[in-house]
């Protein structure tokens, strides 16, 4: 039925049945419905002939079969790296720190919708999502990648720079279960386990049950790294396509954050920019004063009802708790303090100050939780496919900046930042920085028709109505009080595509999005009892238009996609990281205008039965289109390129594969970004290799399968900076358009990871 499936385009690496088709819900309205139909279309015989598949928009993908090849450690972000336009910055080899990055077309992660098990995973307040918080690689099914749009029912917002989904494995039908034992460089050490039930008898119910515990030292500088982790999912399927399941995914963290130099930094300390490993009488900058802890729990709860031979109705539920800390190092004095706008008059009590000034652990925690639900009506009438649904999603944010005292040998007496913990004032008072909660509550509806126009002609046309609205409360004493700021955005959409013959096709779509700025620009900062950042509910929204234009060959051992596209943004939302009274808080820029255009290409070529070699790339323009607006004047900034946008990416894999020895390799190379709007500070492009190596064991003991691998990562291990952490207007000082001298400042890097090994043995029972 011509315009009613979604299919993933290409598979990374093009490994063995690497290719799935995903059923789409009539043009955007793929969905958990689909999950009842997901097939392996791939090539369990490389020389097998593709299947001819539809997908009016540019999607990639990878699956299990190249996921279990990899180091177990990676994170999602990691694992996509070879796609078409997806520029990672790791700052660590194995994924653990939060310290990293993920732009897709130069639209960095704030801008891309993240989805696990049909559930938003994408912060409410700040749009980040986090990929060390995510599902164990073991768990996953799929990974895919919708470079441009995502679809009209995802229930995300800020996703001009496209969609990422998670699909978690399903559990077995037989009991079962996995373990995998790792070892690894900087006394990295990982233990996970698995245990599938089965069908438990006559209920028609299976589930399975994971943990794995992560430990590794800091690949760079003092301190260490852990993560505990559970997954879980239970399934019911009955009768003809119903499923109902629910999903479930607990993190338990303590991860170190890298430090992040500026270009002076790195030319003049290299690796070297850490945190120090001792502590000293006074210091900031002691490493166990920047290790972050946090929990996460997240559900959804996808359920597909068949109603009829032309109607069906697909629900997600979701819920999500967290709670953490990112802390640095500050002094505070005795006296002197404001609690906002209002001096405190009588001093405060700091164990261990030393001439009425003491370091203390300055604590940025935030507390989320969140509820939602994602609802759709799909009716089939004839040539037309038409969708029609609802979304609800509630989520508050309660952000403070106390402070905790520290012992004698600098460990924090709480490094969680519990208020019962913190620093107060002398009449008993939390002593804040910070002291805000917001509440986010986003309503949607969306309606598509999918409709088949010819056998080869389909057309797809949808609408989607958003409101955001924020309420929040700031608890500091002065001039602000409660906040609120409601938000609107009509996004229409349309796609066509077109079957040449059984293996070509032609593709076009216009989508359009729109992102509010973050909750920490609606209120106010202040310092020494001063207002230093007026909070406004007046800042405009981004709304962007994007189009692409794509061709498909699907062949018996060759492959290939291309995709142009077109972005044009109103009021770009460029994110990056501000210091708040010493916290690294995210925040936003508004850029103005931005066009954006650039080619996408992958091939895929199998000349041989368990040989595949897999080439992906992107050439990206960017422009802005005005100047921007800084300190009363504006900076003369139109026709430069935009931030972390490099011109030119490129990617090279290969896999083997002989039924009893495997390996891959894995080439990426990134241009040279920008770090100012000014274009006036860059970061030379760079190249990273990952290799692996494994045996299949099964046979040799018994029948069930059994693996031992070695990962190198980042085998080539380059001294380069891999992304930019902090964008700045400009870097030197800058007359700007009126005559103003705007002086500089320095944006901040992530450093690139190191050399890894890790090695890996696996085994079902």
């Amino acid at each position: 039925m011509t315009g009613s499936f979604r299919t993933i385009s290409r598979l990374a690496l093009g490994l063995p049945a690497l290719l799935v088709a995903v059923p789409a819900l009539a043009d955007e309205a793929d969905s958990a419905d689909a999950r009842a139909d997901i097939k392996v279309v791939g090539h369990p015989d490389p020389e097998g002939l593709l299947p001819d598949q539809t997908a009016p928009k540019a999607i990639s993908a990878i699956s299990s079969d190249f996921i279990v090849k990899q180091a177990p450690t990676l994170n999602a972000f990691q694992l996509v790296n070879l796609l078409p336009g997806a520029n990672v910055s790791s700052s660590d080899p194995y994924g653990l720190s939060t310290s990293s990055s993920l732009t897709m077309r130069g639209l960095g992660q704030d801008q891309i919708g993240v989805l696990m098990e049909g559930a938003p995973q994408n912060d409410i307040g700040y749009f980040y999502a986090y990929p060390s918080q995510f599902a164990d690689a073991e768990n996953v099914r799929q990974i895919a990648l919708a470079q441009g749009a995502a679809s009209i029912d995802a229930p995300v917002v800020a996703a001009a720079g496209g969609l990422l989904s998670l699909t978690l494995d399903d559990p077995k039908a037989e009991m079962g279960g996995l373990v995998n034992l790792s070892l690894g460089s900087y006394d990295a050490r990982r233990a996970f386990v698995r245990f599938d039930t089965g069908t438990l008898g006559a209920s028609g119910i299976k589930a399975f049950i994971s943990y794995s515990n992560n430990r590794a030292d800091n690949w760079r500088g003092a301190g260490f790294d852990k993560r505990q982790h559970v997954d879980g999912k239970l399934l019911r399927e009955w009768g003809a396509g119903n499923r109902a399941a629910i999903a479930f995914s607990y993190n338990d963290a303590k991860t170190s954050t890298y430090a992040s130099p500026s270009l002076a930094d790195w030319k003049a300390y290299g690796r070297d920019y850490n945190y120090d490993r001792q502590y000293s009488q006074g210091s900031t900058t002691y490493w166990r004063l920047y290790r972050a802890p946090f929990r996460n729990f997240y559900v959804s709860a996808p359920v597909h009802l068949t109603l009829g031979d032309r109607l069906a109705f697909d629900t997600t539920a979701y819920l999500q708790f967290g709670h953490g800390n990112a802390p640095y190092g500050t002094q505070l004095t005795t006296t002197g303090n404001y609690l906002g706008t209002e001096e405190l008059t009588q001093p405060i009590t700091l164990p261990g100050a030393v001439d009425g000034t003491a370091t203390v652990l300055g604590n940025w925690t935030g507390k989320q939780r969140r509820v939602g639900d994602v609802s759709k009506l799909t009716l089939t009438a004839g040539a037309h496919t038409l969708t029609a649904g609802l979304w609800f999603d509630y989520g508050t944010d309660r952000v403070t900046q106390s402070y905790t005292a520290i012992d004698a040998s600098g460990h924090p007496l709480d490094q969680w930042g519990y208020q019962s913990k913190a620093i107060r004032t002398a009449d008993g008072r939390l002593l804040a920085y910070e002291n805000a909660r917001t509440e986010t509550v986003t309503k949607g509806f969306f309606v598509a028709d999918s409709i088949a126009v010819t056998p080869r002609l389909g057309v797809e046309l949808g609408f989607k109505g958003v409101d955001v609205l924020r309420n929040g409360r700031n608890y500091l004493p002065g001039p602000q009080d409660k906040v609120r700021r409601d938000s609107f955005a009509a996004l229409p959409r349309a796609a066509v595509h077109f079957t040449l013959d059984e293996r070509q096709q032609l593709f076009a779509n216009v989508t359009t999005n729109f992102r509010t700025p973050n909750e920490f620009a609606l209120y106010n900062s202040y310092y020494a009892g001063e207002l230093v950042s007026q909070g406004t509910s007046g800042l405009k929204n981004e709304y962007s238009v994007s189009e692409e234009l794509g061709y498909r060959y699907i062949g018996p051992s060759l492959s290939f996609s291309l995709t142009a596209f077109h972005y044009h943004f109103r009021n770009r939302q460029v994110a990056t990281v501000v210091n708040s009274g010493g916290a690294l808080v995210n925040s936003t820029i508004n850029g103005g205008s931005q066009t954006s255009y650039g080619l996408d290409g992958e091939i895929d070529y199998r000349p041989a039965r368990g040989v595949s070699v897999y080439l992906s790339g992107e050439y990206l323009h960017t422009r802005q289109d005005d100047d921007l607006a800084v300190g009363g004047d504006y900076l003369p900034t139109r026709g430069k390129r935009a931030v972390s946008s490099p011109e030119f990416q490129f990617a090279m894999g290969t896999t083997y594969d002989d039924g009893r020895l495997f390996g891959s390799t894995a080439l990426k190379h990134v241009g040279r970004q920008y770090a100012t709007f000014m274009n006036d500070e860059s970061i030379k492009g760079y190249a990273t290799l990952d290799l692996s190596i494994g045996v299949h064991l099964a046979g040799l003991i018994d029948a069930q399968r059994m693996d031992l691998r070695l990962n190198a990562i980042n085998v080539t291990n380059p001294h380069v900076l891999s992304g930019v952490q902090a964008i700045t207007a400009n870097a030197l000082d800058t007359t700007a358009r009126g005559g103003t001298l705007i002086s500089g400042s320095a944006p901040t890097y992530y450093v690139g990871s190191g050399r890894a090994f890790v090695a890996t043995l696996s085994r079902a029972f």
